[in-house]
């Protein structure tokens, strides 16, 4: 289950991104960012928020950009900071491109060998009390394992349109840039989204 707040963020999560995703080597088109839907994932630990944000410029591609919410910086992740945000409940948050993050690693890895899916979401209200939201994108992992051990992350490097993500039990190609032609050879997760009702390759997990 994903908590959400009834909160702001300056800056915002778009602003963020429309700063970060024209430095990226797979971002073509221009900075004029539109946001095309989300999906988190749970952190065990509760500690971390994990976000997979799609966004698009004009007509170019959809691209897919996961982040993670942290409380404090991360240690020797600092070329994955995407930026900090105040945010209205929560305080200042360090963003990161979850690509670099462990934790991100260890969930999208864990949802694609086990068949899992986005998390459920809920939201806290002012008053305290709490209600589900509907999420607006819906993923589903292609493994069907029952057993999945912890993993840790070891390297991440650019390919030409995505981002190899290795750790210690799996190499998992998440796509930046979706809609393409790509060699499967593994394990996937797919997604759908408003307007989007065929699954799309979202990541590939060999």
């Amino acid at each position: 289950m994903a908590l959400l707040h009834t909160a702001d963020m300056h800056p915002s999560k778009i602003e963020l991104l429309r700063a970060w995703v024209p430095t990226q080597p797979w971002f073509e088109g221009d900075d004029q960012l539109e946001p095309v839907g989300a999906y988190r994932f749970d952190d065990p630990d509760g500690e971390v928020g994990i976000e997979t944000v799609l966004v698009r410029s004009g007509d170019g591609p959809v691209l897919q950009i996961p982040l993670t919410y942290r409380a404090e910086p991360l240690a020797g992740a600092e070329e994955f900071l995407v930026g900090t945000t105040e945010h209205t409940v929560l305080g200042t948050r360090w963003v990161y491109d979850g690509c670099g993050d462990p934790v991100y690693a260890a969930a999208i890895v864990r949802t694609i060998v086990t068949g899992g899916t986005q998390a459920d979401l809920e939201r806290r209200l002012s008053d305290g009390t709490m209600e589900p939201v509907e999420p607006n994108m819906r993923v589903v992992g292609g493994g069907s394992s029952t057993e999945h051990e912890p993993v840790g992350l070891v390297d991440v490097r650019d390919a030409d349109g995505s981002t190899v993500v290795v750790t210690s039990g799996a190499e998992v190609e998440l796509l930046r840039v979706l809609g393409g032609a790509w060699a499967m050879g593994g394990e996937t997760l797919t997604g759908t989204w408003a307007g989007q009702d065929e699954p799309v390759l979202l990541a590939v997990a060999r």
